[in-house]
């Protein structure tokens, strides 16, 4: 009896020791193996970052030329457009960035500037479908360097930096039918116009009271954008954006309409053409004797460098 205890016990340890053992070489196991993240899970932070950077120079000269024309002329455009994306699970958070400036020089007119932009986008939403969502967008626009208004003998001031400036808060839904097009759409938006040069604002430039710096407007606001690349080559991207003041003229629709279209030649070069056009009822700078708003329209087409940048 006593030897059948012995043996019972024996071999109980022995079976004890051997899950111990398999247990052990399990864990072993699952410590050596490469983990791996769920292709599904979509609570991944991540930054999406990159953009464009474009240099356009032309350059001319004349000399006994019958057709006329300046003897020498020089133009330099630039542009940067630059975007961070981030996203986590149906939160996502879009910002892009435009800078755009541009000097041209002729024997007639001596230098002036011909382009100058700062406009910033942010949006903040949550998907609430797939093509839907809801969220806020803040919009910044502005310019870098003063901007004269300029008649055979003299110039006048138009423009510098914060003078004026159109800062937007809106809330809205967003509409997405395809990857390339998207509606935004908010019937309650605060808008800001800002005036911070002296002389401008005692002119009531921009619709700002005489003598005053900020005006503050409430109405509806839509943007539309649209980005396509037909190629790896060729891309057109545009965006069309309108406001109604419900405070003051609310028929008077607002437009601020800006489109590009890039082709890529080579690595390291690329034909630009743009093409915008602003309509403000309340900018009245360029209508006869400075009493009416006039559709501001820019047309630039240039070739030059083209560097493209992305962390992906």
């Amino acid at each position: 009896m006593r030897k059948l205890l012995w043996i019972a016990l024996l071999l109980n340890a022995g079976l004890c020791l051997h899950a111990q053992d398999q247990t052990v070489k399990k864990l072993q196991s699952d410590s050596d193996r490469k983990i791996t993240k769920d292709p599904n899970d979509t609570t991944k932070m991540a930054w999406k970052t990159g953009g464009v950077f474009n240099l356009n120079i032309a350059q001319g000269s004349l000399s006994n030329w019958s057709a006329g024309g300046d003897k020498f002329s020089l133009a330099l455009n630039s542009l940067l457009s630059s975007y961070a994306f981030y996203q986590k699970g149906r939160n996502h958070w879009d910002n892009t960035l435009d800078l755009n400036l541009g000097y041209m020089n002729t024997t007639s007119l001596g230098t002036r500037k011909n382009d100058d932009r700062i406009d910033l986008v942010s949006k903040y939403a949550y998907d609430l479908g797939k093509k839907w969502d809801a969220g806020v967008l803040f919009n910044f626009r502005s310019q870098m360097l003063k901007g004269f208004d300029y008649t055979d003998s003299s110039r006048t001031l138009t423009s510098q930096f914060l003078s004026p400036a159109y800062v937007l808060l809106s809330p809205g839904v967003t509409y997405k039918p395809a990857k390339s097009f998207s509606i935004f759409v908010s019937p309650v938006t605060a808008r800001w116009t800002v005036v911070m040069n002296d002389s401008l604002s005692a002119r009531g430039a921009y619709g700002v009271d005489t003598g005053k710096h900020v005006r503050t407007e409430f109405g509806a606001f839509a943007t539309v954008n649209f980005f396509k690349e037909f190629t790896k080559s060729i891309s057109f991207k545009s965006r069309a954006d309108f406001y109604s003041n419900y405070l003051h003229n609310p028929q008077n629709i607002d437009v601020y309409w800006t489109n590009l279209l890039s082709m890529k030649v080579g690595k390291l070069f690329a034909i630009n053409y743009a093409f915008d056009l602003i309509y403000d009822d309340d900018v009245r700078l360029f209508g006869p004797d400075g009493q009416s708003a006039r559709p501001q329209i820019r047309s630039m087409l240039g070739i030059g460098l083209s560097y493209r940048f992305s962390n992906r």
